[in-house]
């Protein structure tokens, strides 16, 4: 084969993108002749696949036609429950299609993420739903658009240019917020752990702004450890680093780990000091006292996640679409009007 041929056959339809300045997902609609499209893009579009000598290959498509009837999903931790109640949300709905569920976990690592996302194409998935790992950058959507699988995300997102179903965390930390404030608490501690991602940062974001809008200092973030088996331990330093009389937790799994651990301490929960959580999965109610915590509805999200991958995996040509849930604070026995005097003493 001739030194420019060969140079043709490896132009991906990435470098058609970059050379009109349009997206990907803009540049695929173009080849699929989608109506979404206008006329100067078009032109634009198809001026740089001429250009490039970008060639679509329609054995390819027919071939990416062939349906497995099985789609991936992709989560970073299989310890909290929130991610099992996610789940089930997809399975239901995946399920009533006829078609099965891939798990795997990326254990929140981009490596392991890769290799995972890889061996699903391998297996021939008709698409995948993602919660991406922690780090994730913005070049793996060009890997997938590539591909062209289908591709949701899910709880934290990267790019605008994918399908997304989550829940307005900035939203839950403000009603957090503001129903510890309106119970007369003025030290409020945020108790998070775990990497960063978009979810991380919202949560952080809305703790801020609430804080502010409230008049209240709201730099007592407090790290406890990514291990659930530790977390209760973190009670007696987290009381040594600041006196709250209330404590939001980035999740239920951290309000269920501090509740154990300030027990331990002498303190009631409830009493002594309010806490609140963030999921509301099924352990907030089963947990004594019954915790106070910001319901994101998981298998909504979950029912939501999937129904988007089905309607992109018949639609390619769909606009991105994002569905963001409201959250709401569903209160219990584990928060109340602040004490006169917390017992720290309790807490040597």
């Amino acid at each position: 084969m001739p030194v420019e041929d060969r140079k043709k056959s490896r132009v991906t339809l990435l470098d058609v993108a970059q050379r009109a300045g349009v997206s990907r997902a803009t540049a695929s609609l173009v080849v699929r002749k989608s109506p979404l499209v206008g006329a100067q893009t078009r032109a634009r579009v198809e001026e740089a696949m001429a250009a490039l000598g970008y060639v679509y290959n329609m054995g390819a498509a027919r071939l990416r036609a062939e349906r497995s009837n099985a789609v991936g999903v992709v989560v970073p931790n299989l310890t909290n429950p929130f991610f099992a109640e996610l789940l089930s949300g997809i399975e239901a709905v995946i399920d009533r299609a006829g078609m099965v569920v891939l798990l795997v976990n990326s254990g929140d690592t981009v490596e392991r993420q890769d290799v995972l996302m890889r061996r699903l194409r391998e297996h021939g998935v008709d698409g995948i739903i993602l919660c991406a790992a922690a780090g994730t950058q913005a070049g793996i959507v060009q890997q997938l658009l590539d591909w062209d699988l289908p591709v949701v995300q899910t709880l934290r997102h990267i790019s605008p240019e994918l399908d997304y179903a989550g829940a307005d965390y900035a939203a839950g930390m403000r009603q957090a917020v503001d129903h510890l404030a309106d119970l007369g608490h003025t030290a409020i501690s945020f108790a998070v752990h775990g990497p960063v991602h978009s979810a991380y940062d919202e949560r952080i974001k809305g703790f801020d702004e609430a804080m502010r809008a409230r008049g209240l200092k709201s730099d007592d973030v407090i790290r406890v450890p990514d291990q659930t088996a530790q977390i209760p331990h973190a009670a007696k330093a987290l009381f040594e680093a600041s006196r709250p009389t209330a404590i939001i937790c980035f999740n239920d799994v951290i309000a269920v780990g501090l509740n154990a651990g300030l027990s331990d301490l002498g303190l009631k929960v409830g009493e002594d000091v309010s806490l609140v959580g963030f999921d509301d999965v099924t352990e907030a109610d089963i947990t004594r006292p019954r915790l106070t915590s910001i319901s994101t509805e998981p298998v909504t999200i979950g029912e939501d996640s999937a129904r988007l991958l089905l309607d992109r995996i018949r639609e390619p040509q769909l606009p991105p679409r994002w569905i963001i849930k409201p959250t709401q604070l569903h209160v219990r026995q584990s928060s109340a009007a602040a004490a006169l005097s917390l017992g720290i003493h309790k807490a040597g």
